[in-house]
């Protein structure tokens, strides 16, 4: 477990790097980005690098417990952190599966628009998910309701029909980088936009849309 791991990194001008992480800060990276996406209203950038790298490492993982003798109390330690790491990998794969679901019209339409350079929000495995999951979508509501409906209302705009995410929910956050005067949208129209300081270790309750850009660059961590 004390090999490292190359993982290919991007960074916001679409330039490649590579960062070597330990198995343990690897599996920190996928916790990270499992919290971010079960407090995120919105479908995060897609991990999957950290994603193929954790699954190498597990396979690696569960190798090395085969060869190892079976009353070693270190192997059985080893096999409950292998089922806490799938547990974590399973369920961050879910939430966003989740929430590609439940707002597949939008991500689709985000990943149409969005520019060269800018991470994609969806895997190439989730980009097809979504897309045939569209799909299905649309011929499901025409066999099963549209064709019965009068010429002029056969058409649905899914788009408009689906919700958005609600970007000005509110989420916890732990501060990782101090930030200086982050605006803070007024409550009401009564009152006026304010800068707040955000130190490094604190946490807060802030409404999403304004702190969507540090979740990205992991300046705060959700929580």
């Amino acid at each position: 477990m004390a090999e490292q791991l190359d993982l290919a990194g991007q960074e916001s001008d679409g330039a490649s790097d590579e960062v070597v992480l330990t198995p343990a800060e690897l599996i920190d990276r996928l916790e990270q980005a499992w919290m971010n996406e079960k407090f995120a209203p919105e479908l995060l950038e897609s991990k999957s690098e950290i994603v193929e790298c954790v699954i190498e490492q597990l396979d690696h993982m569960e190798e090395n417990l085969k060869k190892a003798s079976k009353g070693d109390l270190k192997v059985s330690i080893h096999r409950m952190e292998t089922g806490r790491i799938r547990y974590v990998l399973s369920s961050y794969l879910r939430c966003r599966l989740g929430k590609i679901e439940k707002f597949f019209p939008h991500v689709l339409e985000k990943e149409k628009t969005r520019s060269d350079g800018e991470p994609s929000s969806l895997s190439p495995e989730e980009f097809a998910f979504a897309k045939e999951y569209m799909a299905n979508t649309e011929t499901y509501l025409k066999n099963v309701a549209l064709k019965h409906m009068p010429p002029n209302l056969q058409k649905v705009d899914l788009l408009r029909s689906v919700p958005k995410p609600d970007l000005d929910s509110y989420v916890f956050l732990r501060v990782n980088e101090r930030q200086e005067n982050l605006l803070v949208e007024p409550e009401t129209d009564e009152q006026r936009d304010y800068v707040i300081d955000l130190e490094e270790g604190s946490q807060h309750l802030i409404r999403y849309k304004t702190i969507a850009p540090l979740v990205a660059s992991g300046a705060v961590q959700l929580i």
